[in-house]
């Protein structure tokens, strides 16, 4: 049986884990510090337990708790229960899924034992924004992409907002983040893997007519400008998503990074 633990004070010190959840800074190093993420929502706490990561404690309001039975149980942490108003005060925002879970991080595996089995990769370099690398992660677990490999400076998916974004998804793809930027595709490539530069540039190569190869590696850059001049001059072949004449009249040359990685997922795999 669960332990069911009922708290009302938000700064009950058995709560730390759930403190300020919308502070990236505060967060960052909490969660480094105790090796720790939070999931939020039955369905990303089920996922992330069928997964293998153990759960430190729950904190939840007293209506999920029925619904969560059998995993509450099978975990074996504390169930911290406790009203809405609580449980917003001490994460600073109102927790529309009404449960949230502290869960242990597992040691993140090197690049080269997660691409050892790939076939198709994605490469993201230095994606600063939670929501897009939890949203790419979702397009890479529905379309089938093999791994993800993330540059230094990438963001965390681990990190509440992706894992939230992704509906779980960061669980269901492998990973690594590479140690060092500057010679970080060299191991790709040593693999065998063809490195194609996703950029809106008008000169790269249709996606549709990239090389392609065994062993194919899609790389996309940060939410602003890209890919850096260095990577794409790594890459073995810029390639690009073709944009609507019309659309490139009225100046629009390409798609957020989300829409683009949803595109090129599809022509990666549907390519093999």
């Amino acid at each position: 049986m669960a332990r069911l633990v009922p708290v009302a004070d938000p700064a009950d010190p058995r709560l730390a884990d759930y403190t300020r959840l919308r502070d990236v800074n505060l967060r960052k190093s909490l969660e480094a510090e105790h090796g720790l993420f939070i999931a939020e929502g039955e369905k990303v706490i089920r996922r992330a337990l069928a997964t293998g990561h153990p759960a430190r404690s729950f904190l939840m309001a007293d209506r999920w708790v029925e619904p969560l039975a059998d995993a509450l149980d099978e975990a074996g942490a504390p169930v911290y229960v406790a009203a809405d108003a609580v449980v917003e005060a001490v994460a600073g925002f109102p927790v529309h899924r009404g449960a949230l879970a502290s869960m242990r991080r597992l040691p993140l595996p090197d690049v080269a034992s997660v691409v050892a089995r790939a076939r198709r990769l994605l490469v993201l370099e230095d994606l600063v924004d939670h929501a897009n690398v939890g949203a790419i992660f979702r397009c890479a677990a529905a379309l089938g992409v093999d791994a993800v490999v993330l540059s230094p400076r990438c963001a965390d998916p681990l990190y509440r907002r992706a894992v939230k974004v992704s509906m779980g998804a960061v669980f269901a793809v492998p990973y690594a983040r590479m140690e060092h930027w500057r010679d970080g595709l060299d191991a790709l490539r040593a693999a065998g893997f063809t490195l194609l530069a996703l950029t809106p540039d008008a000169s790269a190569v249709p996606l549709a007519a990239a090389p392609s190869g065994d062993r194919v590696a899609l790389l996309l850059g940060s939410e602003g400008d890209g890919l850096t001049s260095h990577w794409l001059a790594e890459a073995d072949a810029p390639v690009r998503i073709p944009m609507d004449t019309g659309a490139l009249a009225s100046g629009v040359d390409s798609l957020n990074v989300v829409a683009a990685a949803a595109i090129a997922c599809y022509a990666l795999v549907s390519g093999t």
